[in-house]
C-alpha cells in the first residue's frame, strides 16, 4: 500500500479520561466532541462514550473513541476493562481542588496495573481543568509541571467552560501517538475565540446620576484572540 493510500485509511484510537469525580471529565469530552458546556453536574455512573472524527496533518482521518470514566471507578473492579486497549489516558484533575491532584498518583498506579499486560502501553497526558478559575487555584503550577516532567507526560492547562486548549490537547496527544507534529498554524486552528464578560461598575452611590443608572447597567463582551 502506498503512503497516500495509507493516509486515506481511517484509523481509530481509544482515549480514556480518568480522574476524581467533579473534575470536569464529561465536560471536556462534550466540549471537544460537540462544543457544548453545561454548568449542571451529573456524576458519570460507570462510563460514558463519545465519538469524534478529526483530520490530522497529511490528510489522516482519525476516529476517536473517547471513554469518560466515572470517578468511582478507582475503588471499583471495572477499571482494567475500561482502559483495555487504550491508546491514550488523559489523567485529569481540576486546579481548585488539591485532593483531585494528590489522588492522581492512585489513578496512575491503577492505570499501570490495569495495562501491565498490554504490549503497547497507552500514552499518558496530564490535564489540569478549570484554568478559567485561576483566582481560586489550589494547585501550584510548578507542582503540575513537576508531576508531568518527572514521568515524561505531556501536560495541558484547559478550561471546559471556555474551551481554552481543549481541542488542542486532544489533537496534540493524538498526534503524539501517531508520531506527528502539529505546526504552529495547525495548533492555532484548534484555539477558540474566548469571550469574556466585563461588568461595568456603577458610579459611586453619592453620584447624582447613580440612582437613575442602577437599573440600566449593561455588560459588554470582550473578544480575546
Amino acid at each position: 500500500m502506498s503512503d497516500s493510500e495509507d493516509e486515506s485509511v481511517e484509523r481509530q484510537l481509544k482515549i480514556v479520561i480518568v480522574g476524581d469525580s467533579s473534575t470536569g471529565k464529561t465536560s471536556l469530552a462534550s466540549r471537544y466532541c460537540s462544543d457544548e458546556f453545561t454548568r449542571q453536574y451529573f456524576p458519570t455512573a460507570g462510563v460514558d462514550f463519545f465519538l469524534k472524527k478529526t483530520l490530522l496533518p497529511g490528510g489522516r482521518n482519525i476516529t476517536l473513541q473517547i471513554w469518560d470514566i466515572g470517578g468511582q471507578a478507582l475503588s471499583g473492579n471495572m477499571l482494567d476493562k475500561y482502559v483495555f486497549g487504550a491508546n491514550v489516558v488523559m489523567l485529569t484533575y481540576e486546579i481548585t481542588n488539591i485532593t483531585s491532584f494528590t489522588n492522581l498518583e492512585k489513578w496512575l498506579q491503577a492505570i499501570y496495573k490495569a495495562t501491565e499486560m498490554q504490549e503497547q502501553k497507552p500514552a499518558v497526558a496530564l490535564v489540569a481543568n478549570k484554568c478559567d478559575l485561576e483566582h481560586q487555584r489550589g494547585v501550584r503550577l510548578d507542582k503540575h509541571q513537576k508531576f508531568a516532567q518527572e514521568r515524561g507526560f505531556s501536560a495541558y492547562l484547559v478550561s471546559a467552560r471556555t474551551g481554552e486548549n481543549v481541542a488542542l490537547s486532544f489533537q496534540k496527544v493524538v498526534a503524539e501517538v501517531l508520531g506527528l507534529k502539529l505546526t504552529r498554524a495547525e495548533q492555532e486552528e484548534q484555539q477558540p475565540v474566548i469571550k469574556a464578560e466585563i461588568v461595568h461598575k456603577e458610579a459611586a452611590e453619592d453620584s447624582p446620576a447613580s440612582s437613575s443608572q442602577l437599573g440600566a447597567s449593561k455588560s459588554s463582551v470582550c473578544v480575546i484572540q
